[in-house]
C-alpha cells in the first residue's frame, strides 16, 4: 500500500533552514520536544487534553536540571534518507555490524597459528568420526548430537541410513564452526559471538532437514498423499509471500478471537488517554484485598497474554483469590506518535495509571506487576518515586524483566551503534519500527523452530498451523514508535544506563537501591529473550527485601503458568533486605526444583503484604465512570 510522504516522515516546515532542523531534532533526541508536550498536556479520560499532572514529589524535593540540548550538522537529513532507503532494502541490519565481525574474527584467527592446528586436528576427528559411523551403519551411537532446542531431526526416520549419516554430516559441521568461533585471545568476546550466530544462521540454510529429497519425513508425507503435500505447501507458500508483500493480516481464526475467546475476564475501561486504557476488572468474591493489583503488560506486544482464556489468564486467576486488578492496554503507535518518548510510557502510562487508581481507591497502597519491557519501565518508574518520596508501591513484581542489559542473550549481538543508527535513521522516515521488522529479530534467535521447521511444516509438508492462544496472541504484534523504541535500545542495551546509575528521569540519575518496597522476580529457564542469568541480576542492583523465582518454560509459556497445567517446576529464594549477593550458579547449585506453579507462592506473597479485607469493588462505581466493556478498544488497533 503506498502512503504520502506526510505519512511516512515526520512533518517539517519547510521555511526553517537545514541547521534549525537539524537543532531541533537534537533537542528532541534529548527529550526537550516531547517533555515540554507532556508538560503542555496530555489526553484526559474521553480524549479532550488537560493538563498533565506535576510529578509526585516529597516536600522540599529540588527541581532537577533541564538536559542540555547540542547543534546538529547541516546535511544529517540526507544522510539520514540514504540510510533509511538502504535499511529497508537489508529488513532493518545494519551490514557494517557482520562485515566488522567476520574482519575481526579472520584476522585474529589468521595470528592464531595454534587455534589452526586444532581446527584442522577437529576437522580429522570429525571426518574420522563420520567414517566409522557410516561403516558401522545406523545402529551405531550417534557421535554428534543436535542441540537441546533443535527439533528439525526428531523423526524416527533420520535414524535410518543414510538420512542419519546426512544428519551427522550436518552436525559434525556444525560442531566445526561452533569450535571455530569460539572466543579467541585478543579478539572481542562479542565478535566472537556475532560470527558463530552468523555462521550458525548460515549453516541453518544448509540443513539436510529444509531438501525434499534429503528429509525423510518429507519423502513419506510424499509416498503418502501422492505428492499432495507439495501442492498444499506450495499454496501456503503463495498465501504467506502475498501477505508478507501486501502487509496484510488474515482475519482472527475460529476460537482464538479477542473479546470472544481471549481476553474476556469481565471489567471496565476506567479510564483512557493518547497511550493507554486502564480496565478494571470486576469482582468474583464478595470481598477483596484492600491494595489493589496495577499490571504494566509490554508494549512490543498487547496485554492478553496475562487474560488468555479463563483457564490459563493470569488476570481471572488473581481476580478468583480476591484481589482487585487494574490492567494497562497500550495503544498501537502510529507515525503520528513518532515522538513518544519513554518518559511518557512511563508519566501517561504507569504515572497516569497510578493516579486514575488513587481517584478509585484513595489512600492506598499499590501492588505493581510489570511483564519483560513493562517490567523494565516499572522498575524506573519504581526508582523515580523512591527517589522522589513517593510510597504508593506497596509492592513489586518483576515478570522476564530486565534492569541489567550486559548479558540480555543473542538480541545484544548486532545491538552496536552502527545497527541502532540504521534503525533510527529508517524510524525516522517511517516513524515506527514496524510488526515484521520486530518479528525477523526474534525469530532469528531460534531460527531452527521459528523459520526452518516451520517452513518445512507449512511449505513441505503441507501443514496447517492450528489456531491456539498463545499462536494467535504472538502473531497480534504491535508497532513502537521511533523516539522511544531509539531511547530503549541506545539508554538501555546499548548503554546499560539504568544498572549503571546514569539513568535520567526528569533531568535526574536514579538509582535501583533507593527501591524499599518489596520485589518478587520471575526468571523462565528456557527464556531466549531475557536471559535468566541476567534477570537474576536484579538481586545484584537492589536492596530490598527480594523473592526470586526461576521457573520452567520460556520468555512467555513460563509466565503463563496456571496452576493444574502441564508438569511445571520452580525454584524459590528469599533475600532480607540488605543481604549478600550470591552468583547465579551458586545459587542453582543450592536450589533444588519443586513442583507447582509459581501463580501459587506469588499469590500467597502478595495476600501476605496486603493489610485487610473489604467489600468488593464494582468497576465504574467510583469517581470515574466505566468508558467501556473490556478487553476495550485499544487492545483491537491494527
Amino acid at each position: 500500500m503506498t502512503r504520502s510522504a506526510e505519512t511516512r516522515r515526520p512533518k517539517r516546515a519547510p521555511a526553517k533552514t537545514a541547521a534549525e532542523k537539524a537543532a531541533e531534532k537534537a533537542a528532541a533526541q534529548t527529550g526537550a520536544k516531547t517533555g515540554a508536550k507532556a508538560e503542555a498536556k496530555t489526553a484526559d479520560r474521553t480524549g479532550a487534553a488537560r493538563a498533565a499532572p506535576a510529578p509526585h514529589r516529597a516536600p522540599g524535593a529540588a527541581p532537577c536540571p533541564a538536559a542540555p540540548t547540542g547543534p546538529g550538522h547541516r546535511h544529517q537529513g540526507l544522510d539520514r534518507s540514504v540510510r533509511a532507503a538502504a535499511a529497508r532494502m537489508t529488513g532493518g541490519v545494519s551490514p557494517h555490524a557482520p562485515i566488522q565481525a567476520w574482519t575481526d574474527w579472520a584476522l585474529a584467527l589468521a595470528q592464531a597459528p595454534g587455534r589452526q592446528m586444532e581446527l584442522a586436528e577437529r576437522a580429522r576427528e570429525n571426518a574420522l568420526k563420520l567414517t566409522m559411523h557410516a561403516m558401522q551403519g545406523a545402529d551405531a551411537p550417534a557421535p554428534f548430537a543436535p542441540k537441546p532446542f533443535d527439533h528439525r531431526f526428531h523423526h524416527q526416520g533420520w535414524d535410518q541410513f543414510p538420512f542419519s549419516l546426512w544428519r551427522q554430516s550436518f552436525l559434525a559441521a556444525q560442531d566445526w564452526w561452533d569450535a571455530a568461533t569460539d572466543r579467541l585471545r585478543g579478539l572481542d568476546p562479542a565478535e566472537a559471538d556475532r560470527t558463530r550466530f552468523m555462521a550458525r544462521q548460515a549453516l541453518d540454510t544448509l540443513s539436510p532437514s529444509n531438501f525434499p529429497a534429503l528429509n525423510p519425513e518429507i519423502l513419506e508425507a510424499i509416498r503418502a498423499s501422492g505428492g499432495r503435500n507439495l501442492a498444499e505447501g506450495a499454496a501456503n507458500f503463495a498465501h504467506d509471500a502475498l501477505h508478507a508483500l501486501s502487509q496484510r493480516r488474515d482475519p482472527p481464526a475460529e476460537g482464538v478471537r479477542v473479546g470472544e475467546d481471549l481476553a474476556i475476564t469481565p471489567g471496565k475501561v476506567v479510564f483512557r488517554n493518547d497511550l493507554m486504557e486502564l480496565i478494571q476488572y470486576s469482582p468474583q468474591t464478595e470481598t477483596v484485598h484492600a491494595e489493589p493489583i496495577l499490571v504494566v503488560p509490554a508494549w512490543i506486544m498487547k496485554y492478553y497474554i496475562l487474560d488468555l482464556r479463563p483457564d490459563n489468564s493470569m488476570v481471572g486467576h488473581l481476580v478468583r483469590q480476591g484481589f482487585t486488578v487494574f490492567m494497562i492496554s497500550w495503544r498501537n503507535p502510529t507515525a503520528d506518535q513518532a515522538d513518544l518518548s519513554l518518559e511518557d510510557y512511563r508519566l501517561r502510562g504507569i504515572g497516569a495509571a497510578m493516579n486514575a487508581i488513587g481517584k478509585i481507591i484513595p489512600d492506598q497502597k499499590v501492588h505493581a506487576a510489570g511483564y519483560c519491557l513493562g517490567g523494565t519501565m516499572l522498575a524506573i518508574a519504581a526508582a523515580a518515586m523512591a527517589r522522589d518520596g513517593d510510597d504508593r508501591l506497596a509492592s513489586i513484581t518483576l515478570m522476564a524483566a530486565q534492569v541489567d542489559f550486559a548479558e540480555a542473550g543473542e538480541l545484544l549481538l548486532f545491538l552496536d551503534e552502527s545497527q541502532i543508527a540504521w534503525l533510527e535513521d529508517m524510524m525516522w522516515e517511517q516513524g515506527y519500527l514496524d510488526r515484521p521488522q520486530m518479528a525477523r529479530a526474534f525469530s532469528a534467535i531460534r531460527a531452527e523452530d521459528l523459520i526452518w521447521s516451520r517452513g518445512v511444516r507449512r511449505y513441505f509438508l503441507g501443514m496447517q498451523e492450528l489456531p491456539d492462544d498463545m499462536g494467535a496472541w504472538s502473531q497480534d504484534t504491535t508497532r513502537m514508535p521511533a523516539r522511544m523504541h531509539s531511547e530503549y535500545l541506545r539508554g538501555l542495551f546499548l548503554e546499560n544506563r539504568l544498572s549503571a546509575g546514569r539513568f535520567s528521569v526528569e533531568g535526574c540519575t536514579i538509582a535501583l537501591k533507593d527501591i524499599r518496597a518489596p520485589m518478587f522476580v520471575v526468571a523462565t529457564e528456557a527464556d531466549h529473550i531475557a536471559p535468566w542469568r541476567s534477570v537474576y541480576k536484579t538481586r545484584l542492583f537492589t536492596d530490598c527485601d527480594l523473592t526470586f523465582a526461576l521457573v520452567s518454560g520460556g520468555h512467555n509459556r513460563g509466565i503463563v503458568s496456571e496452576p493444574g497445567g502441564h508438569a511445571r517446576h520452580m525454584r524459590l529464594s528469599h533475600r532480607p533486605a540488605g543481604g549478600l549477593y550470591v552468583d547465579p550458579d551458586a545459587w542453582l547449585a543450592t536450589h533444588a526444583p519443586e513442583d507447582g506453579s509459581w501463580w501459587t507462592p506469588w499469590e500467597a506473597w502478595l495476600a501476605a503484604r496486603s493489610s485487610a479485607d473489604v467489600p468488593a469493588r464494582i468497576p465504574g462505581d467510583g469517581p470515574l465512570p466505566a468508558l467501556c466493556d473490556a478487553p476495550g478498544t485499544y487492545i483491537h488497533q491494527q
